[in-house]
């Protein structure tokens, strides 16, 4: 295995996503065209340093405790390779933390790509990293695989797996043209584990049968019949559940679907995310008060991507 040489310094780009759309839960993903990027650099100095700007730099740890730098860490010790002694990260991040928008899984991915990048960038090879092994390992170290996979890939995605040591394997969808996502971020944050605590631990027959049936239609409403998404958005497995958990989320996806608006909790919340079919924005922002920024990102159609700065190449 080749070592990691001084020097070496990759730009790792990897976009938000909006998990569930309703009920596609744990499994279905949107990726959005907000971004994360980090530029990781070996250095000759022990130690690991970490520069944040933008959403989080706030929050975020600087030393080997940043999500992104154990990520890269696990990824080097999966695939058998050493860590460099010395390491900086300089990150700017456009993903909104806390919100739903899967800053977390953008934040893993980041780190397994750019992980791969170094590597790559000392044996020579120039294939771009390796996303299979980037979205197995994404979903194994955040739990589920739906805003991950969105991110490695871009687009829609669709994630499942037999157990837990298969893997996860991921079919990457092309939305319809006509299908736009509009994010509605509030103030206020909620963290996916206090907003995973309150679901039921069993659900009736009858609503599996139900959001079996809407999941199957969401499908085809993303990528074919987008006639048919306010149908399509609705479940019966999380968002109930979690009303108290978001209570102004919920107010605000009732009244937006009250006036024919496909609205969701965009992930674990509490950001609402809206599919549209071509420019709702101002009839949406019409319901929604000054409390909520509305962000109109795209859908990407590239997800986690890594240049190679050492050779100065863009890719």
């Amino acid at each position: 295995m080749a070592e990691l040489a001084v020097g070496s310094s990759v730009r790792a780009r990897v976009p938000a996503s909006s998990a569930n759309l309703g009920p596609g839960f744990d499994s279905i993903g949107l990726a959005l065209g907000l971004w994360d990027t980090c530029v990781a650099t070996v250095t000759g100095e022990p130690g690991i340093t970490v520069d944040v700007e933008g959403e989080g730099a706030a929050d975020v740890p600087r030393d080997a405790t940043h999500l992104v730098v154990r990520s890269m860490l696990r990824a080097w010790d999966e695939l058998g390779a050493t860590p460099p002694p010395g390491l900086h990260l300089s990150c700017v991040n456009e993903v909104p933390h806390g919100r739903g928008l899967g800053s977390s899984a953008t934040a893993i991915v980041t780190g397994i790509v750019a992980a791969q990048g170094l590597l790559d960038v000392c044996r020579g090879v120039t294939d771009g990293p390796d996303l299979t092994f980037a979205n197995n390992l994404a979903a194994r170290l955040e739990g589920h695989p739906d805003n991950s996979s969105a991110s490695v890939y871009g687009g829609l995605t669709l994630s499942w797996s037999d157990s837990p040591d298969d893997g996860t394997r991921t079919l990457r969808l092309h939305p319809h043209p006509e299908v736009r996502a509009l994010v509605l971020v509030p103030a206020t944050q909620l963290s996916t584990a206090k907003a995973r605590s309150v679901l039921p631990t069993q659900i009736r027959h009858g609503d599996a049968a139900l959001n079996s049936a809407r999941a199957a239609l969401l499908v085809q409403a993303l990528t074919s019949h987008p006639e048919h998404l306010l149908d399509a958005t609705r479940e019966w497995l999380h968002q109930e559940a979690r009303r108290d958990s978001f209570a102004a989320s919920m107010d605000l996806v009732d009244a937006l679907r009250g006036a024919g608006h496909a609205a969701v909790i965009s992930g674990a919340g509490p950001s609402v995310l809206v599919l549209t079919r071509g420019d709702a924005s101002a009839a949406v922002r019409a319901l929604t008060s000054d409390d909520w920024t509305m962000l109109d990102p795209g859908i990407p159609e590239t997800g986690a991507q890594v240049s190679d700065l050492t050779r100065g190449e863009d890719g």
